[in-house]
């Protein structure tokens, strides 16, 4: 009886990944776009100050200020340092790299998920599932190619920023047995907006046009809605079964990327996107709440 409400609570979050996906692609490129006009640093503060003038509105009106008390202060503090790495490094790989290229590379994130989920003894990872994690990082590998003649050391960035979110994630499934998930975005915005501004202030602002403040406000409510729904997911299913659903965002990154910039990914990129989609797909099949939902099945048969 009790596997029907959690099966339902997974697909819940894996929709809800799928969704994340989505709108965290068109706030990529959407920053992308602007960072083609206004620095690096003064897009993502003032993105973020434009998340929180989402996020603040639905506390006050929708859930009340009770939900942003912190109970675990130093997992919050923790989450924000990892929030800030991942944010700065991904935009700054934006900012110098094509659209669909740092969208394959970030997708090691779930990877990353996976093997800490198991080295924390979080959840149990099979053989199999490393195997297909090991394939995944292999896929990496192709992507970036180091040692080869167009090999770029700029492409470490978005593996670092993998990295970083692999370890915020797995402390935002800690976080949400305690914390709500509107205060785990407000708390991890507000480290940002604070850093990101500070950086801006020390290297000079640049006036921003009405057109561009639109587009900012428009930025920060996509940032918001995804992250909000990134932390939702993580809530209703298992860390390594809803996050490997980001790789969804890879079809959206290349066509924006083709129709915007023009950009469409060489045979390299596309084949170590081909190894860590499989490697995810595998993943999501060998997942404990996959291999229960067969089990049960067969008994059913």
């Amino acid at each position: 009886m009790t596997s029907r409400p959690q099966t339902s609570a997974s697909l819940k979050g894996i929709a809800a990944m799928i969704v994340a996906a989505f709108l965290l692609t068109l706030n990529d490129a959407a920053s992308k776009w602007l960072m083609q006009t206004y620095p690096v640093w003064q897009v993502l503060s003032v993105r973020q100050i434009c998340s929180l003038l989402v996020i603040l509105p639905y506390i006050h009106f929708v859930t009340g200020w009770r939900v942003v008390q912190v109970t675990n202060r130093p997992g919050m503090a923790l989450r924000s340092v990892f929030f800030i790495a991942t944010t700065g490094t991904i935009i700054v790989s934006f900012s110098l790299l094509p659209l669909a290229l740092v969208t394959a590379i970030a997708f090691a994130s779930p990877l990353f998920v996976v093997a800490f989920a198991h080295l924390f003894a979080i959840e149990k990872v099979g053989l199999r599932r490393w195997l297909a994690v090991l394939a995944g990082f292999a896929g990496v590998l192709v992507i970036v190619r180091p040692g080869a003649s167009g090999f770029e050391l700029v492409l470490i960035l978005p593996v670092f920023a993998a990295l970083f979110a692999g370890c915020r994630d797995i402390v935002t499934r800690s976080l949400s047995r305690t914390e709500s998930s509107i205060s785990i975005l407000l708390w991890s915005n507000l480290a940002v907006v604070a850093f990101a501004l500070s950086v801006a202030t020390a290297q000079g602002w640049q006036a921003i046009t009405g057109g561009a403040a639109l587009l900012l406000l428009l930025n920060g409510a996509l940032n918001a809605g995804a992250h909000f729904l990134i932390i939702e997911a993580l809530r209703l299913g298992e860390a390594s079964l809803v996050s490997p659903f980001r790789f969804s965002g890879l079809i959206w990154a290349t066509m924006l990327g083709l129709v915007i910039w023009g950009e469409f990914p060489d045979g390299w990129t596309l084949a170590g996107a081909a190894l860590l989609v499989a490697s995810g797909v595998y993943i999501i099949e060998r997942s404990p709440g996959a291999a229960s939902k067969r089990g049960k099945t067969k008994g059913q048969q």
